[in-house]
């Protein structure tokens, strides 16, 4: 299988604080990787370097085979803007707080990016745009505002803007921290659908359950090291590591 993502030892300080130390992980095409642990454990930091929001102390990112980062004597060398450019436009990003913009319609939120960015054309776009509105069950909602929508209408409308770029890979950030339980299965429905069609995901989480369903790699991070990694049956029903295993007891409320 190809790998689409590989970080290599990954460091990251703020401060004096180490958030991030020496960590590996890579990502295969059509994998859906989840990654676990405690707040303050690094994981959205780690999000955030992968995505380029933060720059890596040392470590190397590479996206199929591109170098967005080199290691270069401990130091993280970042490439060119042109190949950045590049690199960016392989992955989309889904926040926990939707980031949509609260001036434009559900549509120009979704078509905005790969007009402006990709230089694509305003038919195509549009037309992808309300397919992409359709797969999420809000083909009716084209020209609402953000505010007119529930916060899962709202996150789902940020999938399909996401994806509007066309991404060879996923990353989501705590996609449902930011709803009410109900709406929590939307979202998940949705993420379920895109690894049925096989799209490469890495998704920070707490919902255990879905984690174990929807996952072929679950990472457990803690104190910015990756504890236990493996097959999501594995890890979280039968985790070996002391911390694992205090984690996941307090997940499920024994």
């Amino acid at each position: 299988m190809k790998k689409l993502l590989e970080i290599n030892h990954c460091r990251k300080s703020f401060g004096g604080l180490e958030v991030l130390k020496d960590l590996n992980i890579s990502v295969e095409e059509s994998q859906v990787l989840s990654i676990i642990g405690p707040s303050g454990s690094g994981k959205s930091t780690l999000l955030r370097c992968a995505t380029l929001l933060e720059t890596m102390d040392g470590g190397d990112l590479i996206y199929d085979g591109l170098y967005a980062a080199r290691d270069q004597g401990g130091k993280a060398v970042y490439a060119s803007p042109q190949e950045l450019h590049r690199v960016r436009n392989m992955f989309g990003l889904v926040f926990q707080n939707f980031n949509l913009f609260p001036h434009y319609s559900v549509l120009k939120n979704i078509m905005e990016a790969p007009m402006l960015v990709q230089k694509r054309g305003r038919k195509e776009v549009e037309e992808e745009a309300r397919s992409l509105l359709e797969q999420m069950g809000l083909a009716d909602r084209a020209d609402a505002y953000p505010y007119q929508l529930s916060g899962g209408q709202q996150q789902r409308v940020s999938i399909a803007r996401a994806l509007a770029m066309k991404p060879k890979i996923l990353f989501f950030d705590e996609p449902t921290s930011a709803l009410d339980p109900e709406l929590t299965w939307e979202i998940l429905r949705v993420i379920r659908m895109l690894a049925e069609e096989k799209m490469t995901m890495v998704i920070v989480t707490h919902e255990m359950a879905f984690a174990r369903e929807v996952s072929d790699w679950v990472v457990f991070m803690n104190d910015g090291i990756i504890v236990e990694q493996g097959d999501p049956r594995e890890v979280i029903d039968h985790p070996t590591q002391e911390r694992t295993i205090q984690f996941l007891r307090k997940m499920s409320g024994d």
